[in-house]
């Protein structure tokens, strides 16, 4: 009876759990569009709020800012486009502005059999408008106009990484007022980050100085990856030398706006980044370590919120040179790479309260995929890995539950004894169970095992874009997605079927049928977990039997002998 309470007790922990994540993907918080025909451009304090006045939520002092304006992303590509190639990205760069407009990913097709459908991340479409703008904002100068963005140009429209090519750079020159700007992106091979580099020449006769503001803005549109179960957080998020991550959701710039608080109690950040993140993938600013930064979140109209930051003041003296650089990442969630560009950066991989666990089955799995080519493969090495970790615990288990079924005969006596004195019937069952010297609930320790690391391996399938689109065998093209063909899940309902033959049957006839019942709840409960999960807990139930059998083999050699 125990051992049936808690197998309910954990169906109904997964249940909730699995429903309460499911109604968060149904019903995203997606606030109420103010106006249909704003949509913001850097522009003078007349048309939008200002980022740097006291009405707004950025976390700094207003008298340091030397202009009202601040960067956001124009409303159309009105410049020339400057397509760029390299292995791991496809942009598109809007003279206007010299930001970046587009952004594809070659490499990670939206549907495994169609690459040639990229995920694309930065657009300027109205419905899914994603951007990072950068722009110096001076008190004269730079821009041009405080109502247009500085026209950029450059020596050609189309650049590619070439074969054994390193680095690609592309650079940007807008002049005016005295001043020259140069606007250099660098490109790396196989990296998703982009240098951003600005040089400012100052030919006046007086000196210029101004902040380089940073953002990223986007719709709250969320992007939902069919995968099952999983609910991804899509929103702001930020760290900082004193925050290590911190969510900064669209919701909460709402109420930012409204309150006019600013995002953290220290107005002056260092070794910070801000980011956008959705279900696999990142965009993030990230400026050098030891560089004052004073960080800001806006709420705009049209669905539209921006998380940005403002760098230290550059003064450049008449004849004389400064140059200031920020870090741009663009891309999917791969560990090693955002803790490249900052230990921190890697945070945005949300693995639960599991997390170590988690990190260290990656690690594992990584380690096995490098030898075997396939994830599928890796997560069987890894669950057999565990049941030889766990063996000790199992044996223990395995062995109580011999002594269950060796009580069976006894537990029949007790019943005609007593027959529907449950009390009774209850109270010499537990003195049995004493005399014998077995625990009742040995049995549910591998059940019991199991939960956390079962839990822990869900989120790496869920989060880890290494497994996204990853295939098996045959028919499975996905391991983070449900069996197309159910496969996985009727191996499954078998192997509990036969876990359960082995195991000793409840006294109580209707418990022995609601025992027989579970694997087909769980069958029909698991038809849409993650292939990969399924995976696991098939192959953890055929390691389980053949323990089982091999130490209830044992343990009854072992008593015949010494009778």
């Amino acid at each position: 009876m125990e051992q049936l309470r808690f197998i309910l007790l954990v169906i109904l922990f997964l249940t909730g759990y699995l429903l309460w994540k499911t109604w968060g993907d149904e019903h995203p918080t997606v606030p109420v569009t103010q106006q249909t025909d704003y949509i913001p451009s850097a522009a003078s304090p007349g048309n939008l709020p200002a980022l740097a006045s006291p009405h707004s939520n950025i976390a700094t002092n207003p008298a340091a800012v030397t202009s009202t304006a601040a960067p956001v992303a124009s409303s159309s590509t009105q410049g020339q486009r400057i397509n760029i190639k390299t292995d791991v990205l496809d942009l598109v760069i809007d003279s206007k502005g010299g930001d970046i407009v587009q952004a594809e990913l070659p490499q990670y097709p939206k549907v495994w059999n169609t690459p040639q459908d990229p995920v694309i991340l930065f657009n300027n479409l109205d419905d899914s408008r994603y951007l990072a703008s950068s722009i110096l904002v001076g008190d004269k100068g730079f821009p041009s106009s405080l109502n247009q963005q500085a026209v950029f140009s450059t020596d050609n429209t189309n650049y590619q990484l070439q074969p054994g090519q390193d680095s690609l750079k592309v650079v940007l020159q807008w002049q005016g007022n005295g001043l020259t700007v140069e606007k250099e992106y660098v490109f790396h091979r196989g990296i998703y980050a982009i240098d951003v580099n600005y040089r400012i020449r100052n030919t006046a006769t007086t000196p210029w100085q101004g902040n380089l503001y940073s953002q990223l803005m986007r719709v709250n549109n969320p992007v939902v990856e069919k995968n099952g179960f999983t609910h991804a957080y899509f929103g702001a998020s930020l760290s900082t030398a004193d925050t290590s991550y911190k969510k900064i959701s669209f919701k909460d710039m709402d109420k930012l706006k409204q309150n006019a608080e600013p995002l953290l109690s220290n107005p002056i950040v260092t070794k910070g980044w801000v980011a956008m993140q959705q279900h696999y993938f990142l965009s993030a600013w990230v400026p050098p370590a030891d560089s004052n930064q004073h960080f800001y979140s806006q709420a705009y109209p049209n669905n539209l919120y921006a998380i940005g930051m403002m760098g230290p003041q550059i003064v450049v003296a008449p004849g004389q040179e400064e140059t200031t650089q920020m870090k741009l990442y663009v891309g999917p969630e791969v560990n090693e790479q955002l803790q490249a560009i900052s230990p921190k950066l890697n945070l945005t991989i949300d693995y639960g309260f599991l997390w170590p666990i988690s990190t260290l089955f990656l690690w594992v799995m990584t380690r096995i995929y490098a030898i075997l080519h396939n994830w599928g493969w890796s997560i069987v090495i890894l669950t057999i890995l565990i049941k030889l970790a766990f063996y000790k615990l199992s044996s223990m288990s395995y062995k109580s539950m011999a002594k269950m079924r060796e009580l069976q005969p006894k537990m029949a006596a007790l019943k005609d004894r007593f027959g529907d004195d449950k009390q009774k019937m209850s109270q010499a069952t537990m003195e049995l169970y004493k005399s014998e010297k077995v625990n009742p609930l040995g049995g549910c320790l591998p059940v019991a095992v199991q939960i956390p690391f079962f839990i822990a391996l869900y989120w790496v399938l869920a989060e880890s874009v290494a497994l996204r689109q990853a295939p098996f065998i045959f028919w499975i093209h996905d391991l983070s997605l449900r069996d197309p063909y159910y496969i996985l899940p009727i191996l499954m309902i078998v192997t509990m079927f036969i876990q359960q033959k082995l195991s000793p049957a409840p006294p109580d006839p209707m418990q022995a049928k609601m025992m027989m019942v579970l694997p087909l709840v769980f069958g029909v409960l698991f038809m849409m977990f993650p292939a990969g999960l399924v995976l696991y807990w098939v192959v953890n139930n055929t390691v389980s039997i053949l323990q089982q059998w091999y130490i209830t083999r044992c343990y009854e050699k072992s008593i015949h002998k010494r009778r």
